[in-house]
């Protein structure tokens, strides 16, 4: 015969005592919280070195979670913080790069204005240059060296003009176009300037070298009298360079001269002047044997 479906617990002795001592254990902890709320009301203190000891037994739990929390928080700190400085660190390197590109341009303004100022010196100090201009193409690397300046016939400049900058001398307008000319470079193997030392007149030619140097051939033969650091500006002598303009320094001796370094290289200049064509029979700033010696060829 199956057992009934609502089966008491008291049809097991287990289940009763088990009852009864659920109850008994029920009833004594109310009596024991009521006996313990009215000593806590009467004598507040009696208790408190239990429960200092129950807070000391739980010090260690309590510690280990409040680590584990800070370890947490920190964790999600620096999470937080690698995300946030990673945008802020790409954003720093865009600031960096346009700052840097922004710091170029204006050094190169700085420096453009620098030239211009030269250049403007230069004109107020040299009554000889009748147009300014900008270099604009070379021929550095090539064996014949060319340049192109932006001034052209518009603005008075003809064949055979020299052209300066404020270090010396560049070379001299080979052609000419209405807004350009070609210019002809120390440097180039078909150039020869009549040049002196500065220090005490010592003529010489300069002559262009395909490696970008001058060679300086001495008119006198004999012993050497050249020395590094030597500076040669231009003689006049036949006209067309106005004399003094300085054009080379000597870095080299050689049997019959020495290899120097243009002053004037196309290569750090940009804004340069056209002088007229210097006729010295016709400019009275020369001196009196000077002058002399350039009419009599002149009457020849």
């Amino acid at each position: 015969m199956p057992p009934p479906v609502n089966r008491r617990s008291g049809y097991s002795r287990r289940a009763l005592f088990g009852t009864f001592m659920a109850y008994v254990a029920g009833v004594a902890g109310v009596l024991l919280g009521a006996g313990l709320l009215v000593v806590h009301s009467f004598e507040p203190t009696l208790f408190s070195g239990l429960r200092g000891a129950l807070a000391d037994a739980g010090t260690p739990a309590a510690r280990l979670a409040a680590d584990g929390r800070a370890t947490t928080g920190d964790l999600f700190a620096v999470m937080r913080g690698y995300l946030a400085s990673g945008i802020e660190t790409a954003r720093l390197e865009r600031e960096v790069a346009l700052a840097r590109v922004l710091l170029a341009h204006d050094a190169a303004l700085a420096e453009e204005n620098r030239q211009l100022k030269t250049q403007l010196h230069l004109a107020d100090e040299n009554p000889h240059i009748i147009a300014h201009g900008w270099l604009i193409a070379g021929t550095d690397s090539s064996i014949r060296r060319y340049a192109t300046i932006s001034a052209g016939s518009d603005d008075a400049v003809k064949s055979g003009m020299p052209v300066v900058t404020p270090l010396g001398l560049v070379g001299r307008v080979l052609e000419t176009g209405r807004h350009s000319a070609r210019v002809l470079l120390l440097d180039d193997g078909e150039s020869v300037v009549p040049v002196r030392r500065a220090s005490d007149g010592l003529p010489a030619f300069a002559t262009g070298r395909p490696d970008g140097q001058l060679q300086l051939r001495l008119i006198t033969l004999g012993l050497n009298p050249l020395h590094a650091g030597d500076a040669f500006v231009t003689s006049g002598s036949g006209g067309l360079f106005w004399p003094n303009t300085p054009v080379a320094v000597v870095t080299t001796l050689t049997r019959d001269g020495a290899l120097a370094r243009v002053l004037a290289s196309p290569a750090t200049a940009s804004a340069v002047g056209v002088e007229t064509v210097w006729n010295p029979v016709a400019d009275p700033s020369l001196p009196a044997p000077a002058v002399t010696a350039q009419r009599a060829r002149a009457k020849r």
